[in-house]
């Protein structure tokens, strides 16, 4: 039997993610909670350490805008209601980490990636292809995403500097919420992804980290 085909977004949805998509993009957005960093003190480090704070603040920085961007894409075109609300709820705590990703960006003295609107374009894309396979698969390609997100940040806590704590504080929260989010998408009944899905997104990863660590 085939799933139910997905209704076409309505009007008001297309202008949401039209004017999300402006805001995600060309204005810092505010963040609706406070930055886990807030209370913390910022360590004077030296420039090497700045740069390696920056470079990787600036990759989950555009993290977040492909997870925004990868949330709206599936939000958009999926069939059942209570699946759509949670990629919605996902999408405003990716909203959060965007912004206090391109606050702590400001502290250090860098700009996100230039290349933003590349990431954002593509993980879009991604989003609508994944919400046209099924609400299945567009739910089990948010739990490999995140699982694997969640092992990026790992990573990223291993390699900033123990005095920067301000940055620390913000992704061990963000990785504590991208768990979450791969929970979520289970419990609504995400599928698991094949192998050569799983190595494809793995390797797309690496290249846009890899990219926007410089630019």
């Amino acid at each position: 039997m085939f799933p139910k085909p997905p209704a076409l977004p309505s009007l008001d949805r297309a202008i949401t993610l039209f004017d999300r998509s402006l805001r995600v993009l060309l204005a810092p957005p505010p963040a609706r909670r406070p930055s886990p960093a807030a209370s913390l003190p910022d360590a004077e480090l030296g420039s090497t350490q700045r740069r390696r704070a920056a470079g990787l603040m600036r990759v989950n920085h555009a993290g977040e805008v492909c997870a925004q961007a990868l949330y709206q894409g599936q939000a958009l075109f999926a069939r059942d209601e209570l699946a759509r609300a949670a990629l919605d709820q996902a999408a405003e705590e990716e909203w959060d980490h965007q912004a206090w990703c391109a606050q702590r960006l400001q502290e250090l003295g860098a700009t996100p990636s230039h290349l933003d609107p590349l990431w954002y374009g593509g993980a879009l894309a991604i989003g609508v292809l994944a919400a046209l396979a099924g609400d299945r698969w567009s739910l089990g390609f948010v739990a490999e995403t995140e699982r694997q997100v969640e092992a990026h940040l790992d990573s990223h806590l291993a390699r900033l500097p123990l005095e920067d704590v301000r940055s620390r504080a913000i992704v061990s929260s963000m990785r504590d919420e991208e768990a979450a989010h791969a929970e979520m998408a289970r419990a609504h009944g995400g599928a698991g992804l094949p192998a050569p899905v799983r190595a494809l997104m793995r390797l797309s990863a690496r290249v846009m980290t890899a990219s926007a660590y410089w630019i």
